[in-house]
């Protein structure tokens, strides 16, 4: 039974009813167009009357527009109807250890400009400046583009409850940086920013609205430099009293493990990340608090995963290695949360064929429930960019987000 707090109860205004219909219209047009009034009519199980007043208000205000008339055997037939992300876009800036990169997308999170790079500097004033500049001579190269709603930027670290500041990042060094104002400041845009894995999760969410009730609880991994994880349950992302919820990369698997750039010994993060994984292929212990050696920092999971599938079995050991520990982290995840589905994403994705078996193997020694075994896993390959449309995301979601009631 669900429990209702009083507490945050506020009156519905009048129009409540009428606003958050227009939000699940946008929705369902965000998810199946091209959609006519009267498929929409069906959907939301009201009279297609009901249906062209919100949608007439919507084309004035330039939020859906009319596009191709559809066929029909009888009657008057229908023009279908798209979100309207004509001369609007969004810059998704996805901020890594080593390098950051960036996308223009529009506001379906769709990319319309490929995604470019730069190396990260750790200073966190000159990273500003770069990135300040970098995303101007995009705008100022495609104007063509129109107006930009704003940037999403996610993070390899935690960001504080305000959506301010990053309170911690350690492969960068960063402690309360004011890395929103800052960025706003330098572009003249509105700046949203969030953690990687967490953003990975929202672009999940925002992707998977046609397939009704699979995805309404389920974690995010991010593999990459380090390792994020975002989880959602009951179709929300679940992110605690202090904004870091979800931050198993940093519970240990052995405390006395290799070093973490967080500052412990032995977490999830520092046997599954890119770093660790080269580090067993060149056999030596590289830690993330000090700088990378040139012959390793030139050499890319792209490279590895190439050299074991050409037979490199010392490759495809070190791959086969960190396919291990990732499924016994899992099995935590899954004992904490028992989610109905869990995504994978990075580099090492890649050699997913290779790695899954030993992945579940490894997570059928420590989940609680023997079923938890065969959990749904679902790899996500890089092209499909989740942590950029996850940045992206953070811009446009809140224009199809439910109205506050009060």
């Amino acid at each position: 039974m669900t429990r209702i707090h009083p507490e945050p109860i506020r009156v519905a205004r009048r129009g409540t009813s009428r606003e958050i219909n227009r939000q699940i219209l946008l929705n369902l047009v965000r998810a199946w167009q091209p959609v006519s009034r009267a498929d929409l009519a069906r959907l939301m199980g009201t009279r297609r009357g009901a249906i062209s007043l919100i949608v007439n208000d919507l084309i004035a205000e330039g939020v859906l527009f009319e596009g191709a008339t559809g066929e029909t055997p009888r009657g008057r037939k229908p023009k279908f109807l798209y979100i309207d992300s004509r001369n609007r876009s969004v810059v998704a800036v996805d901020v890594r250890p080593t390098r950051t990169y960036l996308m223009v997308t529009d506001l379906l999170t769709e990319p319309i400009v490929g995604v470019s790079s730069f190396p990260t500097q750790t200073d966190p004033g000159t990273f500003i400046k770069t990135l300040g500049a970098r995303i101007r001579r995009i705008l100022e190269d495609h104007k063509e583009l129109g107006q930009c709603e704003g940037i999403g930027l996610v993070v390899p670290g935690m960001v504080d409850g305000t959506g301010a500041s990053i309170s911690f990042a350690p492969r960068l060094g960063w402690r309360d940086f004011p890395l929103r104002d800052l960025l706003a400041k330098e572009t003249g845009l509105p700046v949203h920013i969030e953690n990687s894995g967490r953003a990975c999760a929202i672009a999940q969410v925002w992707g998977v609205r046609r397939e009704a009730g699979r995805s309404s609880d389920f974690v995010f991994l991010s593999v990459s430099d380090g390792l994020g994880v975002g989880f959602v349950v009951n179709g929300e992302i679940v992110r605690g009293r202090h904004n870091v919820a979800g931050e198993f990369g940093h519970v240990p698997l052995n405390v006395d493990g290799p070093p973490c750039a967080c500052g412990a010994s032995g977490c999830w993060e520092a046997y599954v990340s890119n770093l660790a994984t080269l580090s067993r292929y060149f056999g030596r212990e590289v830690s993330p608090r000090k700088p990378i050696p040139a012959e390793i920092a030139s050499f890319t999971v792209d490279d590895l995963v190439a050299r074991a599938r050409g037979g490199d079995t010392k490759a495809l050991a070190a791959l086969q290695s960190t396919a291990h520990y990732l499924g016994l982290g899992l099995g935590s995840v899954v004992n904490a949360v028992d989610p109905a589905r869990i995504f994978i994403s990075g580099e090492i994705i890649a050699a997913w064929d290779l790695l899954e078996s030993t992945v579940r193997q490894a997570l059928a020694t420590r989940v609680l429930a023997p079923a938890a075994s065969s959990i749904e896993i679902t790899a996500v390959p890089s092209p499909d960019h989740p942590r950029l449309r996850g940045a992206a995301a953070l811009v446009t979601a809140p224009l199809f987000a439910a109205p506050q009631v009060g």
